[in-house]
C-alpha cells in the first residue's frame, strides 16, 4: 500500500473525561486458554494463574490475558487461529471473549481492569483512552515493525506521538449485493443518489426490499450517518463534526437527515430491533437487494455449517456508496482499523508486547483470515494471492481514496458516540418526524460533553 494514499482521520480536540454511565462490569466472559503447539481450545484458569514474565534468552512465558470482542462464531474461531499461531508455546494466552456490544459499550469500565492486550480500534477512540493514560504504550513494540506503513502508524500513534495500538487488519464499508440478482433483474450500479433512488424503486416495484437493515446494538446506522453526511457536506466538514466543532442543528446535517428520510421508506423496518447478521441473512436469501456494511458481511455465511454459503459469499460484490454532493462526489471511504492495545500496568508485559508484535506480522494476519477472509491484513507483506475477488476490490478502494475516515463510534468522543449518537440515531428511525429536537438534544449534550 502507498502510504501517501493514506489519510486517517485526525485528532479531533482533546475533550474532558466523562466516565462511561454504563457502569456495569463485563461479566460472563467466555475464557478460552490456547495451551501447546497445536494450539487447541482447553478451559483457562482464573487470576490467580502464574503471570511471571521472563524467560530464557529474554524470551516471555508464563500466562497471558487476552480479551476479545470477537464473539460471532467465525471471527472468534479465526481469533483463535491467530493467538495459536503465536510461535512462543511458554506463554499460555488465556483468551476472554465478551459480546461484541457489551465490550464496546462497558469499555471504560473494563479499562479499570483489563486484560493484558485487548482487542481495539484505531483513530480517536484509542487516542482518547491514551490520553487519559488508560492503556500501555508500545512504541518499543513499533521499533521492531518494518511492514507496517506510516498511515497505520499515525493511526496508532496517541497525542503525546508514542504508540499504543497494533493494526491488525482493515476493511471499508460500502453498498454490498448479490451480483445474481443484479444480473437476473437488470440492475445497475447506481453512481449517484438520483441512480440509487431509482433503482430502489425499481427493486420496490419487484417485491424485493432495496435496503437490509439492522441496528441492534445501536451502531450500524452510524456508517449510514457517516456515508451520507461525507458524500453530502465532505470529509471535513465530518471530522469537524465529529471533533465537537460544528453544530448539529445547522443546515447542513438536517440536509443529511432529509436525505436519509426520503431513503428510510426503502429500509427493511423494524431495524432497531434487528441485528445486523439477521439483515445480512435478508442480503443472502436476496429478499432485500442491498446492505450497507463494512464487508465483515460475508463473515455471517459458515461454509461449514451451511452448503449454500460459500456460494452466497462468492454471489456477494459491493459499490461504492453513491455520489449526493458533486463538489465532494466519492472521495471518502469509511475504512475502520481492528487491532489491539496493551494495559497500562499489563501483569506480563514482556509476554503482552511479544504477543502484540506477532499479531503485527503476517503470519498472524494470515492465520486470521484464513479462517475469517472477510478483510484485509494491514502487514504489507502479507500473501494477496489467496484473496479472494472482494479483498482485492477492498484493497483497491481505500488504496485510491482521497480521504478515510475510521467510523463515527470511533472518529469522536466515546461519550458521545455511545450515549448520544446511538441512542438518536435509533430515535431517528423510528420516527424521522422528530428529527429537529433529536438534534437539539444532540446539541445540547455535545456541548456539556465537549465543552
Amino acid at each position: 500500500m502507498s502510504d501517501s494514499k493514506y489519510r486517517f482521520s485526525p485528532a479531533p480536540s482533546r475533550v474532558g473525561w466523562m466516565l462511561n454511565r454504563r457502569q456495569v462490569l463485563l461479566g460472563g466472559a467466555a475464557t478460552v486458554g490456547l495451551v501447546g503447539a497445536s494450539g487447541l481450545l482447553a478451559a483457562c484458569g482464573d487470576d490467580d494463574d502464574d503471570t511471571s514474565g521472563g524467560g530464557g534468552g529474554g524470551a516471555a512465558s508464563g500466562t497471558l490475558t487476552f480479551g476479545s470482542n470477537y464473539s460471532d462464531e467465525k471471527p472468534k474461531a479465526a481469533m483463535a487461529a491467530a493467538i495459536g499461531a503465536f510461535p512462543n508455546k511458554d506463554v499460555t494466552v488465556n483468551i476472554n471473549t465478551v459480546d461484541h456490544n457489551s465490550y464496546q459499550e462497558n469499555i471504560t469500565t473494563y479499562l479499570q481492569q483489563p486484560d493484558d492486550v485487548m482487542c481495539w480500534f484505531a483513530g480517536y477512540r484509542m487516542r482518547f483512552f491514551a490520553a487519559k493514560g488508560l492503556v500501555g504504550d508500545i512504541s518499543d513494540v513499533w521499533a521492531d515493525f518494518t511492514t507496517l506503513s506510516e498511515g497505520f502508524k499515525t493511526a496508532s500513534t496517541g497525542d503525546d506521538g508514542k504508540q499504543y495500538f497494533v493494526p491488525f487488519y482493515y476493511y471499508p464499508w460500502a453498498v454490498h449485493y448479490r451480483k445474481s440478482l443484479f444480473e437476473e433483474k437488470g440492475y445497475k450500479v447506481p453512481a449517484t443518489l438520483d441512480e440509487l433512488n431509482a433503482l430502489a424503486e425499481q427493486m420496490k416495484g419487484d417485491g424485493i426490499t432495496p435496503f437490509a437493515f439492522g441496528n441492534d446494538g445501536k451502531w450500524p446506522a452510524m456508517g449510514t450517518f457517516d456515508m451520507i453526511n461525507m458524500r453530502t457536506n465532505g470529509y471535513d466538514f465530518h471530522v469537524s463534526l465529529m471533533a465537537g466543532k460544528e453544530d448539529w442543528t445547522s443546515d447542513q446535517v438536517k440536509q443529511v437527515f432529509a436525505t436519509w428520510t426520503d431513503l428510510l421508506p426503502y429500509f427493511q423496518t423494524g431495524g432497531n430491533g434487528r441485528t445486523w447478521q439477521e439483515a445480512a441473512n435478508a442480503l443472502g436469501d436476496k429478499s432485500a437487494g442491498m446492505y450497507l456494511l463494512g464487508t465483515f458481511v460475508t463473515s455471517n455465511f459458515d461454509p461449514s455449517k451451511d452448503p449454500t454459503a460459500q456460494e452466497i459469499i462468492d454471489d456477494i460484490d459491493f459499490f461504492a456508496y453513491p455520489a449526493i454532493n458533486p463538489e465532494h462526489g466519492q472521495d471518502a471511504v469509511e475504512a475502520p482499523i481492528d487491532g489491539f492495545m496493551m494495559a497500562k500496568s499489563p501483569k506480563n508485559e514482556a509476554a503482552a508486547k511479544e504477543l502484540l508484535g506477532f499479531l503485527g506480522t503476517a503470519d498472524a494476519q494470515e492465520a486470521y483470515l484464513k479462517v475469517d477472509p472477510s478483510s484485509v491484513a494491514a502487514a504489507s507483506d502479507a500473501d494477496t494471492s489467496g484473496y479472494s475477488p472482494l479483498q482485492k476490490k477492498s484493497a483497491e478502494l481505500v488504496g485510491k481514496a482521497k480521504f478515510i475516515s475510521q467510523f463515527l463510534d470511533r472518529d469522536t468522543n466515546p461519550e458521545f458516540a455511545s450515549n448520544v449518537m446511538g441512542p438518536a440515531l435509533a430515535d431517528f428511525i423510528t420516527d424521522p418526524s422528530k428529527i429537529d429536537t433529536i438534534l437539539t438534544s444532540v446539541e445540547e449534550q455535545k456541548k456539556a460533553i465537549f465543552g
